[in-house]
């Protein structure tokens, strides 16, 4: 799983999720991409859980571009525990993701496969999301 090796701070605040994304809208390393087309924060399991079927489809053929990294420390509370006592600890990481964001880029496999692998993928997140191509 992707975690950050090292934090500026601990615990983030909260923050939210509106507005669309003003950087890694396009592609740029492959040929293919999987685009979000939905505001929400993608866990780093989910993340993981997608490049292993992404690259499990194309059986390490090609190459995968991960766009999005969890840097976002969340934290929770013990269950059943009283009010005040602080912020909990940290228990995951994720990454926001802003609607036209891309997630994904792939190259060096055919287009079928890629779009198979996408869609593969697509279904370990949470959020809709659309394959593109370069040239559209």
């Amino acid at each position: 799983m992707m975690i950050p090796k090292k934090l500026k701070h601990r615990k983030h605040h909260r923050g939210h999720t509106k507005g669309k994304a003003m950087a890694g809208n396009e592609i740029a390393f492959g040929a293919y991409a999987l685009k979000a087309y939905e505001n929400s924060w993608i866990t780093a399991r989910q993340i993981e859980a997608a490049r292993r079927a992404m690259t499990r489809y194309i059986q390490r053929g090609g190459k995968v571009w991960i766009r999005v990294f969890s840097d976002k420390p969340v934290t929770v509370h013990g269950n059943e525990s009283p009010m005040g006592g602080g912020k909990g600890a940290v228990d995951h990481f994720v990454a926001v993701v802003k609607r036209g964001k891309i997630l994904f880029e792939m190259d060096g496999v055919p287009l079928e496969l890629a779009k198979e692998a996408m869609r593969l993928a697509s279904y370990k997140l949470p959020i809709k999301t659309k394959f593109i191509t370069k040239n559209d």
